[in-house]
């Protein structure tokens, strides 16, 4: 889920501050429970993500604190209600650091704000039930909304920016981004039209969406006037849960653009279940599988998304099949052969990283409580879809 631009590490976790921990561990932690025991691969994997965990942090492959993959953490435990204490850490810790991970501040670069890195904040902050206009002392739906093109941006109207300076080169905000701000709008409050259109203008006719607004020529009006656009499953599925969430918050056309990505999602699901995306990821992985089956559950395709669920369940390590992994189990790899060479040879330190990443959106598409939901929807009451 990490596909905006900046997603640094910082030189070390500084301990957050006593106040945000007493602020935000005050505030009961609302989740979606997974039932039982259709989605116990989905506990099984965030039991193990949990672990990973250090202080509330997710580490990136360097060793310092990766605030995205965090987030992406924080996201797969809500989903799921697993461990509330490392939860309420992540949540402190994130709120905590809110500047190291949408500015270049702790770089010694001023000035820049990273609009997609915000959003993902203010989706972050709701999600696990924290308050997203008092977010570590930051109103982060005001500075979500300042940061949306406005009227005289043409045919950028809507679209999440970034705040640049000339040390940062250029905006690079994509679909995942603009995907991140309306959610995260409409979580907090209305979605303005105008974000939920620049969204839509991402969606090409055969109904896929692509991830960059942007050519080598500049912005293109739509995915449709860019010659050769790809379109990618990642985008898509993102889409597809923002524009469902949207149409749930009143937006015009939402829900038509969330059918036509719903069935172009279809057309790509491989017959063993899984998704590939775009680029170099275009073979089944289980990042591409999670979103995907995740937004297709989403929107009640009950069969496809179980069937994405049967193929993240083939890719996760157990106490029986894990070899010389074993004592990961729970863990997902991130393709077929990410799990050959762990039975084999066990999780190495310079892999682990590739599995925290594939564990966590995995999760996603097991448990398949969409992005409009977690921490908003009451525990399911029945079993949902069963991996087949």
């Amino acid at each position: 889920m990490s596909r905006s631009r900046s997603r640094r590490l910082g030189a070390g976790v500084v301990a957050a501050t006593a106040a945000t921990i007493a602020a935000l561990t005050a505030v009961p932690l609302t989740v979606v429970a997974a039932p039982a025991p259709a989605h116990a691969a989905a506990r099984d994997a965030a039991s193990w993500l949990a672990g990973e965990f250090a202080d509330g942090v997710l580490p990136g492959p360097f060793g310092g604190p990766d605030w995205g993959l965090t987030i992406d953490g924080l996201l797969a435990l809500s989903a799921t209600g697993v461990d509330a204490p490392v939860r309420q850490a992540a949540t402190a810790q994130v709120a905590a650091h809110v500047r190291s991970y949408n500015s270049l501040d702790d770089w010694g670069i001023p000035g820049f704000t990273d609009g997609g890195s915000t959003a993902k904040l203010l989706y972050a902050a709701s999600a696990a039930g924290a308050d997203p206009t008092d977010f570590g002392g930051f109103d982060l739906r005001t500075e979500t909304l300042s940061l949306v093109a406005g009227a005289d941006a043409g045919h950028q109207r809507g679209r999440i920016t970034s705040r640049t300076t000339a040390d940062t080169g250029p905006d690079a905000s994509n679909a995942f981004d603009q995907s991140f701000a309306v959610l995260g709008l409409a979580r907090s409050g209305d979605v303005p039209q105008d974000t939920v259109d620049f969204l839509i203008r991402q969606q090409c006719v055969a109904g896929g969406f692509r991830l960059y607004p942007d050519t080598a020529d500049g912005p293109s009006p739509s995915c449709d006037e860019q010659a050769g656009a790809t379109l990618d499953v990642d985008s898509t599925a993102m889409a597809v849960q923002a524009l469902l969430a949207a149409a749930a918050d009143g937006a015009a056309g939402a829900t038509a653009a969330a059918a036509r990505g719903v069935a172009w999602l279809v057309d790509q699901q491989r017959a063993d279940g899984s998704f590939g995306g775009s680029g170099p990821t275009t073979g089944a992985n289980s990042n591409s599988t999670g979103l995907a089956g995740q937004a297709l559950a989403a929107a009640g395709r009950d069969a496809e998304a179980a069937r994405a669920a049967g193929a993240l369940a083939a890719l996760q390590l157990t106490a029986a099949n894990g070899g010389a992994a074993a004592a990961d189990a729970g863990a997902v790899a991130y393709n077929t052969d990410s799990l050959t060479t762990a039975v084999a040879s066990g999780i190495t330190d310079t892999d682990r990283d590739q599995w925290r990443r594939g564990t966590a959106q995995a999760v996603l598409g097991l448990v398949q409580v969409p992005l409009g939901g977690i921490g908003l929807d009451p525990p399911p009451s029945s079993p949902g879809p069963t991996p087949t």
